[in-house]
């Protein structure tokens, strides 16, 4: 079948296309990197994905038809059905899937329009009040950790903000991993938020607060998280040697993706620690950045603190915490970093403590919200 590149990222536009994509009337669409993609998918193709990720390595990931409505009334079946507000980039797989959900559920969705900021999320939310048959339609929308921080930053002293954010049924928020201090926050303020867990190769979030949604599985193998179930991607375009390599196959034909991810289930609940590959290697002892990232992040100030790791003369690699300065305490620098380094030498030990705090007016970020931690260890590296 025909493959359709998007130019641009009108949420219209892919809207329109997504309907005849997914109801087989119209061609598949080409979002992302849209550049030298063949003319021709395998029939049943809805969407190829293509993005860089945050290593700066582009992949084309082919999702049909049915994995996108597999994922859509699966997300349903947890949370129940209503309207959804879009307010994520519609060419990356969380924002694309509200408008799945939105088409699956025949109600049309509410678009923020322009850039993403407190009062413009507030004002959309707020619009979308409406019921039928003398029943409220529940709301529900899907955030990155960034924006539901900078949402509760706004809600503090502006009560719309916190209004809307309190009017959804759920809020999605994945990504990336969601900070424990910002969870809370939101707990306090009373605003339902559901972490999610996924991928575009599961058509996004498919395990919500640890548990996965009904038709998918997830297995622990050799430290790594991998999962199978109806939303899994076909694989990626035209890399049939990466799709061999991230996706296996059981001898009993059940189909299983890599994720790359470290994790265990606790209690049943499944707990991400972190990229497997995001090691380094300080003083000859390995040192994962996700795990002291995670530590970092629960000091007060570094909520949102990027870790990454850096070439160091005395120990090889080294890792480096980077915030914002508008999100550290009012308190020096110094001070700062030894409360950091003390809260990883408890939780993890002394070889894992960050060598240096950096402070810039805003972290390097993707088009989907995540920190570019490619570029953000660059511009590190760079200040040596």
């Amino acid at each position: 079948m025909k493959l359709e590149p998007v130019v641009g990222d009108d949420p219209r536009e892919i809207l329109r296309g997504l309907r005849g994509a997914l109801h087989g009337a119209g061609p598949a669409l080409g979002l992302g990197l849209v550049s030298g993609l063949p003319g021709e998918v395998r029939a049943g193709t809805a969407v190829v994905v293509t993005t860089s990720g945050s290593t700066g390595v582009p992949k084309s990931v082919v999702l049909s038809r049915d994995a996108l409505t597999a994922s859509a009334m699966a997300t349903a079946d947890r949370l129940g059905e209503g309207a959804w507000l879009l307010a994520l980039p519609a060419t990356y797989v969380a924002g694309l899937q509200v408008l799945v959900r939105s088409i699956v559920a025949d109600r049309e969705p509410a678009v923020m329009a322009g850039a993403f900021t407190p009062q413009a999320f507030a004002a959309t939310a707020l619009m979308m009040a409406s019921s039928e048959g003398g029943r409220r339609i529940p709301t529900f929308t899907s955030l990155v950790p960034a924006q539901l921080a900078k949402l509760l930053d706004a809600a503090e002293h502006d009560s719309p903000v916190l209004t809307a954010l309190r009017s959804f049924e759920a809020i999605l928020v994945g990504g990336q991993a969601l900070p424990s201090a910002t969870l809370e926050r939101a707990q306090t303020a009373g605003v339902h938020v559901v972490r999610t867990y996924g991928s575009t190769e599961t058509s996004g979030g498919c395990v919500y607060d640890g548990v996965p949604l009904r038709g998918v599985g997830v297995r622990i193998a050799d430290g790594e998280v991998q999962v199978s179930g109806p939303t899994l991607a076909d694989g990626y375009l035209e890399a049939e040697e990466q799709t061999t390599a991230s996706f296996l196959r059981d001898p009993d034909g059940t189909r299983w993706y890599r994720t790359g991810d470290a994790g265990l289930f606790d209690g049943g609940v499944l707990r991400v620690r972190g990229r497997i590959d995001n090691v380094i290697v300080s003083g000859g002892v390995n040192v994962s950045l996700d795990r002291v990232e995670a530590i970092v992040r629960s000091v007060p100030g570094l909520a949102s603190a990027v870790v990454v790791g850096v070439p160091d003369e005395r120990w090889g690699e080294a890792s480096v915490i980077v915030a914002t300065r508008g999100e550290v305490l009012r308190r020096s620098e110094s001070v700062q970093l030894d409360e950091a380094r003390a809260a990883v030498r408890d939780g993890i030990g002394p070889h894992a403590r960050p060598s240096r705090l950096v402070l810039v007016d805003e972290l390097d970020t993707l088009p989907s919200g995540k920190p570019d931690r490619e570029a953000i260890r660059r511009a590190v590296a760079a200040l040596h």
